[in-house]
């Protein structure tokens, strides 16, 4: 027979699957939005009579739009409470797919875009402020990779998911179809959002001087550390996602077919290591140690692939061991910037730290590609390498700086 302490630890753990769950599906959404229109461009740049500029600055538009509402988000997100936030950016990008699709022209496909990056905007700050506060803090490790994995399965269902449904329905139908199911993603987290209320902290900063409160927070230490450690981290990976089967092109001389392999089996891996990751760092609270290990551990690689001609398997084998490492990076990563939120502030910490994504999303792949277009495509992985390694004081001083508000918050 259960007794009273078996049967509350089998409640806290169900609501922490629940939670979990909830929050990684709104993130699948996310990303599988995020990356919906890319594969259709063909058919879009015919049917709406636009060239793939006019696609790109559509897509354009809606990064931008994310990067310069997120860290706005995140105040909202601590001062009135997560939940209705990202119940409201879960069926914003879900419409605006659905827009797309019944209203096909070019103005509004701006104008969708616009309202997808700021249903995107929400992600970030009400995800982590939710698993945050709701989940145990054994199984935070485990929440955070659930969560970023979550992200990765979104970005490699779209392509296959809407190139199927285009070749089924056509575009527009497709477009509205996925909307669709992400309404419906919107509405069940309506109705279970008493598992995703988070009560805003007494400590965090009202209408009053919340302006210059939040900008004074993201101005701090801790914070600036932060943003600096996922901005260096983050275009790293650029240069290791985006530009790894150029660099394996003009420098090993590999057919197109052939430059994919490693570069699939780093995405992977990735991926594996995300789940793997999760378990680290619930088990490891040093999680500056992981995160350093790691990074030191992919830039060697990096070296190694630049300067020694290996042969492909050898070369799979390297870029295994450096995807795995880079996905075991993401849930210690979370965990660090969570530490050095004070209480009341995990949102809008999040939601300035997390911009840092956008940052090296826009300023990364113009350096790495200005060094490929010089004829120095050994520079790929150098630079890659570089940005592991000067992330390591970034992540080494946040950490430092951020263990008196960690202890603040158990």
């Amino acid at each position: 027979m259960a007794t009273a302490d078996t049967r509350g630890i089998a409640e806290r753990r169900g609501e922490d699957a629940l939670v979990i769950g909830l929050i990684t599906l709104g993130h699948f959404f996310a990303h599988f939005y995020i990356i919906a229109l890319p594969p259709l461009f063909p058919v879009l740049a015919a049917a709406l009579d636009v060239g793939y500029t006019e696609l790109g600055v559509a897509v354009a538009v809606l990064n931008l739009l994310t990067a310069v509402t997120q860290a706005p988000v995140g105040v909202l997100v601590d001062r009135y409470g997560p939940a209705k936030i990202l119940i409201a950016g879960q069926a914003a990008f879900a419409l605006a797919m659905v827009g797309i699709g019944l209203f096909p022209s070019y103005p509004v496909l701006l104008l969708m875009c616009a309202l997808a990056g700021l249903g995107n905007a929400v992600y970030h700050p009400a995800d982590y402020a939710i698993l945050a506060a709701r989940v145990s803090e054994a199984r935070m490790g485990r929440a955070f990779s659930f969560h970023t994995f979550g992200g990765y399965a979104g970005f490699a269902a779209a392509p296959p998911v809407l190139v199927a449904l285009d070749a089924l329905w056509g575009w527009r139908a497709a477009l509205v179809a996925v909307g669709l199911v992400g309404l419906a993603v919107a509405v069940l987290m309506a109705f279970a959002r008493r598992h995703l209320h988070v009560e805003p902290h007494p400590e965090a900063p009202r209408r009053e001087g919340g302006s210059r409160a939040a900008i004074a927070l993201f101005l701090s230490r801790p914070v600036l550390l932060a943003f600096l450690f996922i901005t260096f981290y983050a275009t790293a990976h650029v240069g290791l996602n985006n530009f790894t089967v150029a660099f394996l092109e003009r420098r090993y001389g590999f057919d197109l077919a052939t430059a994919n392999v490693p570069l699939t089996v780093f995405l992977v891996l990735s991926a594996t290591g995300v789940l793997a990751g999760g378990w680290i760092a619930d088990s490891l609270r040093r999680h500056e140690l992981v995160v350093a290990g790691c990074l030191l551990l992919t830039a060697l690689v990096a070296v190694l692939v630049a300067e020694f001609a290996f042969a492909l398997p050898t070369l799979v084998l390297l870029y295994a061991v450096s995807g795995f490492a880079m996905g075991v990076v993401a849930p210690s990563r979370d965990m660090l910037v969570r530490n050095v939120a004070p209480p009341g502030t995990v949102g809008r910490v999040f939601g300035f730290v997390t911009t840092g994504f956008n940052v090296a999303g826009l300023a990364g792949p113009p350096v790495f590609g200005l060094v490929l277009d010089f004829g120095h495509p050994a520079l790929v992985m150098w630079l890659a390498a570089l940005f592991c390694v000067i992330t390591l004081p970034t992540v080494l001083s946040a950490s430092a700086a951020g263990r008196p508000a960690a202890a603040r918050t158990r």
